[in-house]
């Protein structure tokens, strides 16, 4: 319950004027967000890559409203991805595609888009299109595939394991060698589309996980065309969903260096730091911006120990 009222806090206006108002919110954010600046986020990653870790980053935003938005946030990724390049950083870049156009134009967005993967291209970066509520789930696919179809394959997506579709979509995305990011999915769902009982999720989870690296462990293949084989990245905190994987790829034989663990900046700083030292490719997910609302409430709504400050904050007078 408490996780669909935050869910659905995350995109209210109302809300989102009061609660950014809050001077302590803006710090306990920080710990999930690496700042509002792009050199706030270049500071962090530097950080993680010292440590043995890899990077993502994300320049926050999504639901353009405007094109020009659209075209601005485009800028941005091109921006931080040429400046990954001169830091030298081991990190690469991720989009959610209604903030690139894709509710207002699907032409725009396409454009949008290919701007920023030809550019990876030249850079040799790599560009994880990110998935978003059930609603844009088949468009964002969509523009996944028409994308490879161009012969673009520095581009992946993500699948969200709470959706019922999700094994139908991997056994698509391996057909054209997708390179695939699994997490478990952070919106409100309705229970037509996604599991609403965390064991299920969780089941369907480890299911995934042992589907995707079947694939990984059969698409041992060389370069070809500029796309490089599939390298699963299995996203999750859960510690028994991450045992599972490391069990399960030992008992097919699929080598450490052929998936990865990812995670987000800010939560399991312990568990990312142990997995390299076990010899794991771990990434962390770098969030940074000055759209950090509904991300933050998201992650909230993952965090049941953070609820009760929140809403004693939230219903408090004079607050």
């Amino acid at each position: 319950m408490l996780r669909s009222i935050f869910l659905r806090l995350s995109k209210s206006n109302w809300a989102y004027r009061r609660i950014t108002g809050w001077s302590v919110t803006r710090r306990m954010a920080a710990r999930f967000i690496a700042g509002e600046q792009a050199e706030d986020a270049i500071r962090v990653v530097r950080k993680l890559n010292d440590q043995g870790i890899l990077a993502t980053l994300d320049h926050l935003g999504e639901n353009t409203t405007q094109p020009e938005d659209a075209r601005l946030a485009t800028q941005e990724v091109l921006s931080m991805m040429r400046l990954i390049a001169e830091e030298g950083l081991r990190c690469n870049v991720s989009v959610k595609l209604s903030q690139l156009g894709l509710t207002l134009d699907e032409e725009l967005c396409a454009e949008n888009l290919e701007a920023i993967l030809n550019l990876a291209q030249e850079l040799g970066n790599f560009v994880r299109i990110d998935m978003e509520d059930s609603g844009l789930t088949e468009r964002t696919l969509q523009c996944y595939f028409h994308a490879r179809e161009k012969g673009y394959g520095c581009v992946g997506v993500v699948i969200q394991a709470y959706l019922y579709r999700s094994k139908e979509d991997i056994h698509q995305l391996s057909i054209r060698q997708g390179r695939v990011r699994l997490c478990k999915g952070a919106y409100n769902e309705p229970a037509s589309v996604a599991y609403p009982k965390k064991k299920d999720v969780d089941a369907n989870y480890d299911r995934l996980a042992a589907q995707l690296m079947d694939c990984a462990l059969t698409a041992t293949l060389p370069i070809v065309n500029g796309i490089t084989p599939p390298i699963p990245a299995i996203a999750t905190h859960d510690p028994q969903r991450i045992t599972f994987a490391q069990k399960y790829a030992e008992s097919i034989h699929l080598p450490r260096n052929a998936f990865e663990f990812q995670m987000l900046y800010g939560i399991r700083r312990d568990l990312q730091t142990r997995l390299v030292s076990q010899g794991y490719s771990v990434r962390v997910y770098v969030p940074y911006g000055t759209h950090w609302y509904p991300y933050f409430m998201r992650r909230l709504a993952e965090r049941p120990a953070n609820v009760w400050f929140i809403l004693t904050q939230f219903f408090q007078r004079g607050s």
